[in-house]
């Protein structure tokens, strides 16, 4: 049965110490068994978690496919025409999560004409931007991460650039490598952030490649940007107010509540940016204006929230003919047109999306 429009996950999962059991299905790779398939969820946690006051609990978790059981997206040899420089600043992509699905990326930015066939920057200077959340579910986190530090490089000495904002599972990532079993007030118990990573699908083969850059990378990234009109974040949440009353602040403050290395603290930063559906239902128009009124902008544009779960097609019972899982085509356009949602859902066998800007609807 399709879950409705008006439910779905409002938040990242949690756990507490005295209630979390690693379940028998989480070995290296969390509780995303790997031999799943679209449509498969992981085993109910409701009943041995408790959440924050202000949450509701995910009823149901992305599902993740064996990527290794399915045929990956053919790429054409012959990249699409790049986009040609000019006396201004080069055409605008902006790029939806990623969570580990290198190969999916490399095939998206080659059919937009970003990279050639040997993965490098072809785009002379146009102007690229991620929108969070490089690993975690995926296979291949670290390898997201470096081909996105590689494309910065690449892309600033063609003239144009290639950036990327704070997600929330940069932020746990973060956390479970700084903090491990350390407890933290989550508000509904002690938690740890080596848990939650766990439960939001922490990959092992991640943890195990993640080195100083990347960490001092992510911890430099920024959480809000805005670009030609289009405020730029990864959460669809109002959360970013509570950080300050304009980009630059906002950005301070979670660099230097990052910097202070304070569990607590980055934990409490890590909850605020797995809020989500903020933008969805009614009111959902106020609360966009409410952050573009505050750090400007006409649009925003953000990741986070799958696209299929912000509809209400959920996909796990009702696949497209080739089993594939939820049909998305493109990004999603809401809140009386002020919002653009860039999650297509790769990790429950949708799509990677990356969108040139701005958007004609």
């Amino acid at each position: 049965m399709t879950q409705g429009a008006g439910q779905g996950p409002e938040a990242e999962r949690t756990a507490t110490l005295r209630d979390f059991r690693v379940p028998a299905y989480v070995h290296e790779t969390g509780p995303y068994d790997q031999s799943t398939h679209p449509g498969d969820t992981a085993p109910p946690l409701e009943d041995a978690l408790e959440h924050p006051e202000g949450y509701t609990p995910t009823q149901r978790d992305l599902p993740v496919i064996n990527r290794g059981d399915t045929l990956q997206v053919p790429v054409d040899p012959a990249p699409a025409a790049a986009p040609q420089p000019s006396t201004g600043p080069g055409p605008l992509f902006v790029v939806g999560d990623v969570h580990g699905y290198l190969d999916e990326l490399l095939a998206a930015l080659q059919e937009k004409g970003l990279i050639d066939t040997a993965g490098n920057w072809c785009a002379g200077t146009a102007r690229l931007w991620f929108l969070g959340d490089f690993t975690d579910r995926g296979p291949d986190g670290i390898g997201v991460i470096d081909l996105v530090m590689r494309l910065s490089a690449e892309a600033a000495a063609a003239g144009g650039y290639c950036k990327a904002l704070m997600g929330n599972h940069e932020l746990l990532l973060l956390g479970a490598k700084r903090f491990g079993d350390t407890p933290v007030n989550s508000g509904a118990g002690t938690a740890t952030f080596q848990a939650a990573w766990l439960l939001n699908g922490g990959q092992k083969n991640d943890m195990d490649r993640l080195q100083d850059h990347h960490l001092q990378w992510m911890a430099r990234l920024d959480a809000v940007e805005e670009v030609d009109g289009h405020l730029l974040v990864h959460s669809d949440t109002t959360a970013y107010l509570d950080y300050g009353d304009s980009i630059e602040a906002v950005n301070d403050t979670v660099r230097e509540t990052i910097t202070r290395n304070d569990a607590d603290e980055v934990w409490d930063l890590f909850r605020k940016f797995t809020k989500r559906f903020s933008f969805r239902d009614e009111g959902g128009a106020d609360a966009v204006r409410s952050l573009l009124d505050t750090y400007g902008g006409t649009r925003i544009v953000h990741g986070h929230s799958p696209i299929p779960y912000l509809l209400g097609e959920v996909g796990s019972e009702e696949e497209d003919e080739d089993g594939r899982g939820p049909h998305v085509e493109g990004p999603h356009v809401y809140a009386d047109g002020l919002a653009i949602a860039m999650d297509g859902g790769v990790t429950m066998a949708g799509k990677l999306l990356v969108q040139q800007l701005p958007l004609d609807d």
